[in-house]
């Protein structure tokens, strides 16, 4: 398809037919203001995004129309010619493809703003679906069934294009700090909206240092991901945990729940981050290895 990338054309894919009939859930709506009759006008404030919204806009035009191409596979030998017969023949039976991940960040930066700005400019190549502020306010930044830039490299399980099938959510958060309780509010209803409208996997919430351990440290360890478990938004160990047997193979476990061990420390360390919270060192502690050996028996 003029040349893009399998993973390009998945995220064109994705933009479907639905892509202008309000195919992402609406997560805020704001009350429209009802004016008395005899009220002036209201005077016109330019949106502060309207040049990056018309962007968008036109970015989307632009895809939908590539995505409406109807050709044939015109498959050509070394000589130039074509070597087989190809004929469109459009089919009856096809949908949009949708997420079926959620991979949740932190922003790393010092306010919403700035990661708005961030997420606006051409130059910085890098995006989410939802960006999260401290106050709980919920930005929609990227269609739903659309791909965005957020996960980038890594792997969980035999997955290594996380974009193409996820959506991400930012939230506003340095790192090192405890995250609102209006941010978690907000995403438990967020998450909530998601699991129910794609039909999303208990198990498939996961952080972006589950998927990338070698690179990236985010959501973090102050991260409530019980508080989220306990909602039906990933997976957590039970209260009371089965000691594991004797001769446990914790890399083998991390491998099938779905962390990538060929660096086995970062797997370690991302693990005990999410599910474990206590220290962040890549050795596995007998209460490490019981919490992992009750995690793995969930998936």
């Amino acid at each position: 398809m003029l040349g893009l990338s399998n993973s390009y054309k998945t995220g064109l894919l994705c933009l479907g037919l639905a892509l202008f009939a309000a195919c992402s859930p609406k997560v805020v709506q704001q009350p429209k203001a009802v004016q008395p009759p005899d009220a002036p006008p209201a005077p016109v404030v330019a949106k502060q995004y309207d040049t990056t919204d018309k962007f968008y806009t036109t970015k989307s035009d632009s895809l939908l129309n590539i995505l409406k191409q109807q050709t044939p596979a015109m498959l050509y030998d070394s000589t130039g010619a074509i070597a087989v017969p190809s004929e469109w023949v459009g089919s009856v039976n096809f949908g949009i493809r949708k997420a079926n991940f959620v991979i949740l960040h932190y922003t790393a930066q010092d306010s919403v703003q700035q990661t708005l700005k961030t997420f606006t400019l051409l130059r910085t190549e890098v995006s989410a679906h939802y960006v999260i502020g401290k106050d709980g306010k919920i930005f929609h930044m990227v269609n739903d069934y659309m791909r965005s830039n957020h996960a980038g490299a890594g792997k969980w399980g035999s997955l290594t294009d996380m974009n193409s099938s996820s959506i991400g959510i930012e939230i506003d958060n340095a790192g090192t700090e405890t995250f609102t309780d209006a941010q978690i509010n907000s995403l438990l209803l967020l998450l909530a909206q998601l699991k129910k409208a794609y039909n999303i996997p208990t198990a498939n919430f996961i952080g972006h240092q589950d998927y990338a351990p070698k690179r990236k440290s985010d959501p973090g360890p102050l991260f409530p991901w019980k508080v989220l478990a306990d909602k039906g938004f990933g997976i957590w160990s039970d209260t009371v945990v089965i000691p594991a047997p004797r001769d446990f193979d914790y890399a083998t476990a991390l491998r099938l729940i779905g962390y990538d061990t060929s660096d086995l420390n970062a797997a370690i360390v991302a693990f005990k981050r999410h599910f474990v919270q206590q220290d962040s060192n890549p050795m596995m502690s007998q209460l490490d290895l019981n919490v992992l050996y009750n995690v793995y028996r969930k998936f």
